[in-house]
């Protein structure tokens, strides 16, 4: 089959996602066309930029070729056309409006694509791209078009301003929707009857256990026990009175944070307590050195509409590397791990449980968190999603 991606991130950065996995995954049988966001004319006037982006930006001014062949079957794309920013507009209609012209230019950057790379029929994935891609089904008209629901992001302003009215208009023409947690599948029934849950998953291939990773020496100036996070700090979905709280309380421990820290990580008390560490983002491929050398694993998320049903892709990542993992107890942590990892509420609660993951933590609990890691491969999820695809296929007589 072929398939286009259009996502939120980007691929081949210093961190995967879902959508960036499974079309990575889905590369290894199928050919695939994954289609990097867009620069808008915001992105394009700001001093904040990644490498990524600028890197993108730079080919455009120069004029390079936009479509990447990066292996036999996998082409990346980034869109030569800089589209205009409009979210700032009061009005949902005439957000449409000028969303429909901003769709139309990006549609013509992966038209040209689709037609260099010859696919004369595809399935295409939208990953949250609920503006921009909005109208991608009436330009390229794909034989299916498949809505990945794995993020709540109507909890954050700039989303939810259009996107409460539009999201739900996108989910009901789309063929089907999938969706990463339960949760999520429940709320997309609501708009669309071909909704299903399938899961998400970690690269078990960069999360092995049976490497002999060594320890980094960022790490050799902690004491034991060593209490860890990875991921981005984001303070509307990681709770920085809680992470006080257990510092605070337990002095002897060390917490150690890695990752991007938004405004209010980097202005916030954390900084302050001598016990809690922040160390810069790493590159996935050297996130597993850092996993296997704590001693606990903890996901301090807050409980709010974001994060109470969101499926955190790294709790799959600890658990692969065999390590104890105490987390917030949100909807999924309670539905998909509650079996195999420690689940609380406030700074009591995660500090009796990292005592329990301390006390009972031994080489059969360790297997038991790696066989079970081992549900969530890639690979694993990639079949639930075709099997979806070729069902809703098979109902509405499209041949993919």
């Amino acid at each position: 089959m072929n398939f286009v991606f259009v996502s939120l991130q980007r691929i081949n950065t210093d961190r995967e996602s879902t959508s960036t996995s499974l079309a990575k995954e889905l590369s290894k049988e199928h050919r695939v066309l994954y289609v990097n966001p867009p620069i808008d004319r915001r992105t394009l006037l700001s001093a904040e930029k990644d490498e990524y982006t600028q890197r993108h930006i730079q080919d455009i001014k120069d004029g390079k070729e936009g479509l990447l062949k990066v292996t036999e079957n996998l082409a990346v794309l980034n869109p030569g056309k800089v589209i205009e920013s409009i979210n700032w507009i009061p009005s949902t209609f005439l957000f449409s409006f000028f969303n429909r012209l901003n769709n139309k230019n990006f549609a013509s950057c992966i038209q040209q694509a689709i037609d260099q790379l010859q696919f004369e029929s595809f399935v295409l994935i939208n990953d949250k791209d609920m503006f921009r891609s909005f109208y991608l089904k009436e330009f390229l008209r794909p034989s299916l078009t498949v809505y990945l629901d794995r993020d709540y992001t109507l909890g954050f302003d700039y989303w939810k301003k259009h996107g409460t009215s539009l999201e739900p208009k996108l989910m009901k023409k789309s063929d089907l929707v999938v969706c990463n947690s339960m949760d999520f599948t429940r709320r997309a029934l609501r708009y669309n009857a071909n909704s299903f849950y399938i899961g998400n998953g970690a690269d078990l291939e960069v999360f092995d256990d049976s490497v002999n990773w060594s320890k980094p020496q960022e790490l050799d100036a902690y004491k034991r026990p060593l209490i860890g996070y990875v991921g981005a700090l984001n303070s509307m979905r990681i709770d920085i009175k809680l992470i006080e709280d257990m510092a605070v309380k337990r002095s002897d421990w060390d917490f150690v944070f890695i990752g991007s820290e938004d405004d209010a990580f980097r202005s916030s008390i954390l900084h302050e307590i001598p016990n809690i560490s922040f160390l810069s983002k790493k590159h996935t491929n050297e996130v597993p050195a850092y996993v296997k050398h704590f001693d606990v694993c903890i996901n301090p998320q807050l409980i709010n509409e974001i994060t109470i049903g969101n499926f955190p892709l790294k709790i799959i990542e600890y658990l692969a590397l065999g390590r104890p993992v105490v987390a917030t107890e949100t909807n999924t942590m309670k539905e998909v791990f509650s079996e195999v990892t420690y689940l609380a509420s406030d700074a009591d609660g995660y500090i009796t449980a990292i005592e329990r993951a301390l006390d009972e933590d031994n080489k059969e609990r360790q297997a038991s968190r790696i066989v079970f890691a081992k549900r969530y491969s890639w690979k694993a999820v990639s079949e639930i999603l075709l099997d979806n695809i070729q069902k809703v296929a098979n109902a509405k007589g499209v041949f993919i």
